[in-house]
Formats: C-alpha cells, structure tokens, sequence
C-alpha cells in the first residue's frame, strides 16, 4: 500500500510539474509579442517604440475588463471539470466567451470612434504634439482590430488548462500566432512603419485564438464552436455599427474631453440596440440576471 501511495505521489508531482511548464511556456511565448515588436521597430525613426507602446497601453484596457469575468468564474469551471460534469463546463466556458466578446467588442468600438479624442486629452502636452496625437491614434486603431482576439486567447487557455492534464495545444497556438506577427511584421514593418507592426500583432493573436478555439474537443471542453461564433459574429457586427456611430459624432465635437464622452455614450447606446437587433445572445440572459439581482435585493 505504502509503495503504491508513493508511486500516485510521484505521478500526481510529475504532473503537476508537466502542468507548470505548460503554463510558463505558453506566458513565455504569448510575451514575446512585446519583445518581437520593440525589436521591429528599433530600425524606425525616433518615437516609433513610443507610439507603439501608448497605442497598446490604452488599446489593452478593454481586454483587460473583459478578461475580468474569466478569471472570476475559473474556480467554478475547474470545479465541473474536476466533476465530470463536461456539459456544466462546456455552458460556462460557452458564456464567459460570448460575455467577455461582448465587453471587449464594446470597448473595441469605443476605442476605434474616440481614439483621436482620446489620445489628446490622456497624452497631447509637452514634447507629445499634435502629430504624435495622429499616429498614436491611427497605431491603435489598427492594434484594437486584435483585441477581440486577445481576448479569446486569455479565455480559452483558462479553459485548456482547467482540465488539470497535460496539454500543449495553448503553447502550440501561440508559437504559430507568434511566428505570424514575426513573419508579418518583418515583411511590413519597412513599408508601413508602426502600422505593419500592429497589424501583424492583431493578425497574429487572431491566430492563435482560432487555433485555440479549434483545439477545444473531448480532452478539455467540447465547445460549440459555430454557436458560439455565430454569437461573436453578430457582436463583431454590432461593434462595427456602434464604431461608425461614435466616430461621426466624436469627430464632429473639438475639445477633446466631450468628444470621448460623446463618443463613448454614442457607442455604448448603439452597441446595444444594434446587438438587441441582431439578436445577440448576452442581452437576454443579462437582462434576466439584472431582474434576478432586483428581486433578491427586494
């Protein structure tokens, strides 16, 4: 008894460990995006690397609230998988996709319709002039066309490694996203500058959340993946139309405060007619969650 004890104590470290440099080799390879990028640009003229670095920084804010919700719920999807309970997990993972979509898609058009507006009013003093306003924007326009994509990447890897087994497809998706952006990125930087390097990053993590999405089976959590598209589509669309919206109204306003507020509120309004419209899949069960809320409170 006591020699069998010892050799489940040893699998279950040896596959703890395995776990571990699954998830460092996958953050190692999902931060090198950073490093591959500053390298590009270091062949550009003087505040290149500053534009790129603004435009990214403000661009990730939306990603970074959406990814909120799929770290708040992981507990509960390691939980059902832990279970058995694959349909309770595959439900959940199916949510937190479409919720962090919709947030990161909002932000996506909120960025994309004031980001002129926006970049003067946080950044547009002292030796940060009128011309690092416009490429800065015009950077993070093109930066925020990937965010959704991010997005999916952080969701879905929480899903790939709540299994509690050894997997390499999070590692094997962003190896390829990375050679992409590396790849775009070289054969673009010389012709468009800081614009072909955000582009190439934004190709690149769309990748890997593709690859991501498609690796999602029996192993780990078999997720519908054409519902769930079909879902993030009509976001995507609804995002679009919203991003028009406030682009025409932000830019119509000079100063720079009420211009991202206009633009901001027009978004948001516009996201979620368009999305009622369409028929998006997080309104009806977040207006029933707001009812439930009320009649607890009551």
């Amino acid at each position: 008894a006591k020699e069998a004890g010892a050799k489940g104590a040893a699998a279950d470290k040896a596959l703890q460990t395995a776990i571990i440099w699954t998830v460092l080799l996958f953050a190692l390879c999902r931060q090198s995006q950073v490093l591959i990028e500053r390298f590009l640009a270091s062949s550009l003229p003087a505040g290149a690397i500053s534009h790129l670095n603004y435009a990214q920084k403000v661009a990730q804010m939306p990603m970074v609230l959406s990814l909120m919700l799929c770290t708040v719920t992981f507990p509960t999807l390691a939980r059902a998988l832990a279970a058995g309970e694959t349909e309770r997990a595959r439900d959940r993972v199916e949510r937190d996709l479409v919720l962090a979509g919709c947030v990161v898609l909002c932000g996506t058009a909120a960025v994309i319709a004031a980001a002129p507006a926006l970049i003067e009013l946080l950044f547009q003093r002292g030796a940060f002039t009128a011309p690092d306003t416009a490429t800065t924007a015009s950077v993070m326009r093109v930066y925020a066309l990937g965010l959704l994509g991010h997005t999916l990447v952080g969701a879905l890897a929480r899903a790939h490694f709540a299994a509690a087994r050894t997997t390499w497809v999070p590692f094997f998706a962003m190896f390829v996203g990375i050679v992409t952006t590396a790849g775009i990125g070289f054969l673009s930087v010389g012709t468009w500058g800081v614009h072909g390097i955000a582009a190439a990053n934004a190709t690149g993590v769309c990748v890997s959340a593709l690859l991501l999405l498609r690796g999602m089976g029996p192993r780990t959590v078999p997720v519908r993946t054409r519902a769930v598209a079909g879902q993030l589509g009509r976001l995507v669309i609804a995002a679009g139309g919203a991003a028009v919206l406030g682009a025409l109204c932000a830019g119509r306003i000079g100063q720079p405060a009420l211009a991202v507020l206009a633009g901001f509120s027009v978004v948001t309004v516009s996201f979620v007619l368009l999305g009622l419209l369409l028929g998006a899949q997080p309104w009806p069960s977040a207006l029933r969650s707001v009812r439930g809320k009320v009649r607890h409170v009551r």
